[in-house]
């Protein structure tokens, strides 16, 4: 039986892919929960209260104050929290079923290993990076596309990412694929990852987890220096 939340869970975003993951799928699963903004491009990834809960200077992260024996716990890393919430609530990531798991575990770690890493790498060299490097450009442009076409030939056989039922694997991987217009690619290519998106952007949870919208206004991060020294220019401390 799914865990009941009385106490809110603490969510530490910013809205970005990553962010958006776990603010998704805590609206999915409907449980009280509190926003607790992290401004990556002020730096609040690298104060010691956060750094406490995730050690990597990244969100999100999470506290939940009714973890296991109904004491605190926090989780960092996007993928750990949403397996961590699906175990605890029982929904979105199968429980009983062994080789549906490995179906959602292998595409939530493609999403982990693969799809966020390059979709990012894509994007600073071709956005962000302070010259313009050909090859590193071509290289990151090219294995986005691949990863589009690994992602159009498996939903061209299932209605959801991980077979037939909505999991966190769609969860993990919409974050980063709802924007693959801003990608440079053409909608209609891969014309499977296009019935997808339409039928998450559907979702009234994924629209309210989507919606979720920063503090402040957002910095423009091609052309703010010191945003790009905090995000890009650190090294161990």
């Amino acid at each position: 039986m799914a865990a009941e939340q009385v106490k809110p869970i603490e969510l530490h975003f910013w809205p970005t892919p990553n962010g958006k993951k776990i603010s998704i799928m805590l609206e999915e699963l409907g449980v009280p929960y509190e926003i607790k903004f992290v401004n990556i491009g002020k730096g609040d990834q690298f104060k010691p209260e956060f750094l406490k809960i995730a050690p990597n200077n990244r969100m999100p992260a999470i506290i939940d104050p009714e973890g296991p024996g109904n004491a605190p716990i926090s989780v960092f890393e996007s993928g750990a929290i949403l397996l961590y919430l699906g175990r605890k609530f029982g929904k979105f990531y199968p429980q009983d079923d062994e080789r549906a798991r490995v179906a959602v575990e292998e595409w939530l770690m493609w999403q982990m290993g693969g799809f966020g890493p390059m979709l990012g790498q894509r994007n600073h060299f071709s956005v962000y990076a302070p010259e313009r490097i050909p090859y590193a450009t071509k290289r990151y442009q090219d294995e986005t596309h691949r990863l589009y076409g690994v992602l159009d030939r498996r939903l061209a056989g299932n209605e959801y990412v991980g077979g037939a039922a909505y999991s966190i694997a769609d969860m993990a991987i919409f974050g980063w694929a709802a924007g693959w217009e801003t990608q440079q690619f053409d909608t209609t290519e891969f014309k499977h990852v296009k019935r997808w998106i339409d039928l998450l952007n559907a979702r009234p949870a994924v629209q309210r987890g989507m919606a979720i919208k920063a503090p402040v206004d957002p910095v423009n991060l091609a052309d703010d220096k010191e945003a790009q020294k905090i995000l890009f220019g650190q090294r161990a401390r």
